[in-house]
């Protein structure tokens, strides 16, 4: 009867060591298991769903950012072809012009400019690559009517024409030439600092310019030239010069200094302003110009 309390003491004692090795052993699995589950999940993050989704995610939103940069390093300049062709008055302003053109153009980044003299360039096949054309010309220029046809191809079917200070003293004699600009060149009356009325406050071309601005510059009259059938963006406030000098011909004292007009499908614009070096160095005009490109190309 003594020894029975020790072996049952034994046995107790033989239990708890078999428990305890069995916990060891869950443990040591267990831990195994959460080792290959870290080891998987580091070297295969894609095994499993929410990591991928984790990626696909990272990858959405690095497109998203970047696909804006993309497009603006791909866009292609519109082309734009100057023509500085004298067929009369020449102006000393021409090179800088073109220089200053071809700068804007490039600085804008929409624009690449090609200035020429050359009038070959205006064929059917000669303008394809171009979305517009700007002329600051004078004089009856010397093309045939097949180019004067072009031209005119050209512009209805939604191209671009901007024509600056003396393209209205070009081809008096071609009548619908006269009719596409909107008038002719009547002398210029005033040449000195003159006040400016903004018309048109909301046009690309001239939203910058305010209510009114004064400007130093040859200031031209026009005849047939009609408000009616264009709309006039800058215009000449008459209390800034004297009306009663003898080349004065407007008996409406309407005198306007810049407009824009569809013609066809295509859009003109053209300015008065442009003769003095000091006015193409003028931001507030070479931001004109490039508002003009903007909203006759549609760019």
């Amino acid at each position: 009867m003594s020894d029975q309390p020790q072996r049952r003491r034994g046995a107790e004692t033989s239990q708890r060591r078999i428990r305890s090795a069995s916990s060891l052993r869950l443990c040591a699995s267990a831990s195994k298991t959460r080792s290959r589950f870290s080891q998987r999940s580091v070297v295969e993050p894609l095994g499993y769903p929410h990591h991928r989704l984790r990626f696909l995610l990272i990858v959405a939103i690095a497109i998203a950012l970047l696909s804006p940069m993309s497009i603006r390093g791909t866009v292609t300049k519109r082309k734009i072809l100057y023509v500085t062709h004298s067929a009369g008055f020449k102006h000393s302003v021409l090179p800088l012009s073109q220089q200053i053109l071809k700068e804007i153009g490039d600085r804008s980044g929409l624009f690449e400019v090609t200035s020429t003299e050359d009038l070959s360039a205006i064929t059917d096949e000669g303008l394809k690559p171009y979305a517009a054309i700007v002329f600051y010309t004078t004089g009856e220029l010397p093309i045939t009517d097949e180019q004067k046809n072009a031209l005119m191809d050209f512009i209805k079917s939604g191209k671009a024409f901007i024509g600056i200070h003396s393209a209205t003293d070009t081809f008096y004699k071609w009548a619908e030439y006269g009719e596409m600009i909107g008038g002719y060149f009547d002398q210029h009356p005033w040449h000195q600092e003159v006040a400016v009325k903004v018309e048109d406050r909301k046009h690309p071309a001239t939203r910058h310019l305010g209510q009114s601005f004064k400007i130093t510059d040859e200031i031209y009259q026009f005849k047939q030239w009609d408000r009616g059938k264009v709309h006039v963006l800058l215009s000449l406030d008459v209390n800034s010069v004297d009306l009663t000098k003898p080349n004065v011909h407007r008996t409406d004292k309407d005198f306007a200094l810049a407009w824009c007009r569809e013609y066809g499908r295509g859009r003109v614009f053209y300015t008065a302003l442009g003769h003095r070096t000091e006015v193409w160095k003028d931001e507030r005009f070479q931001q004109m110009l490039i508002g003009a490109l903007r909203w006759a190309t549609r760019s």
